[in-house]
């Protein structure tokens, strides 16, 4: 799985420290990797991932007390969901997002819905090549094609990039979701046309978004708070339209790194990122919503 010319990511912290507030049942974390080695890895890849075992994954998640899962899947591993869709058979309570090429067949679809997928993935950010850029009539024929199984599509981007996002994908027939609320870099400010039109979006029922990864957006680092105003807005936008996610295992959020900016390289824990969430959100019964009915609701947990 290694590729000799790509640096290595760090690996993720192994002790995971249990929450200071309780973890309501059913709580779903909605965004994490398995880097599973033998998986053969694409050579445009931005680095060669350190392991993220399935087994390692579920302790994390028990260790937090949180019960259900999705696993996203890398782009290291391109439209190959094998090591996703391998986990995911060994934990019932695991759903999937896959990446699979504008043109996938229907067949293609219904295999992956059936193993628990329910989504597609969308990354332009973490690219050599094809960054930045949203291709809208592919975009359009890949919605319709997924519209059926009840999919939505998962953006990683950079809202602020995209100042006409709401009229770009607001008449599109599925849902859509952005990860690390929005990756709008605090210096960008809430005012940026972007982030501005993906809480319209959110408003208007077309978009999901993710409390993951405050610690790719910050400079300071932990306790990562010049994200709060952003996570802020987001909660008084549209708290029915928010999830929340570990990032596990953290690839590589180091200077340099495929994603973010923090001056401080070391591993966040992933109780201190439930606590960080908690801070966004005191109230308990808000947390459930975000916590267990919402992600219940977009990735079809019964």
């Amino acid at each position: 799985m290694t590729q000799p010319d790509l640096p290595l990511s760090a690996g993720h912290d192994p002790h995971p420290r249990k929450p200071a507030a309780a973890v309501p049942a059913n709580a779903v974390d909605t965004h994490a990797h398995v880097l599973i080695p033998g998986y053969p890895i694409l050579p445009t890849g931005l680095y060669t991932p350190a392991p993220a075992l399935p087994e390692e994954f579920r302790h994390m998640l028990d260790a937090i007390g949180v019960k259900r899962g999705v696993l996203v899947q890398p782009s290291i591993y391109g439209f190959d969901n094998s090591a996703m869709l391998d986990a995911m058979a060994k934990d019932k309570h695991l759903h999937g997002i896959a990446v699979v090429p504008f043109d996938v067949d229907v067949k293609e679809i219904e295999r992956l819905h059936a193993k628990g997928v329910r989504g597609v993935r969308l990354n332009i950010v973490d690219l050599k090549y094809g960054k930045g850029k949203l291709d809208l009539e592919a975009l359009r024929s890949l919605a319709k094609k997924v519209q059926p199984f009840g999919w939505h599509a998962e953006f990683l981007m950079h809202v602020d990039e995209f100042p006409d996002l709401a009229k770009q994908i607001g008449d599109m027939p599925i849902p859509f979701s952005f990860g690390h609320l929005g990756y709008v870099y605090p210096q960008k400010g809430l005012e940026t046309a972007g982030f501005k039109a993906l809480l319209r979006l959110m408003k208007d029922g077309k978009a999901w978004v993710k409390l993951t990864a405050p610690y790719r957006l910050s400079e300071k680092g932990k306790p990562w708070s010049e994200i709060d105003a952003f996570a802020q807005a987001l909660i008084d936008a549209a708290p029915n339209r928010l999830v929340w996610g570990s990032d596990w295992p953290h690839i590589w959020p180091q200077p340099g790194g495929p994603g973010g900016k923090s001056k401080n390289p070391a591993m966040p824990n992933d109780g201190d990122l439930f606590d960080t969430f908690v801070r966004w959100v005191p109230d308990e019964k808000l947390r459930k919503r975000i916590l267990v009915d919402n992600p219940a609701e977009l990735y079809d947990f019964k």
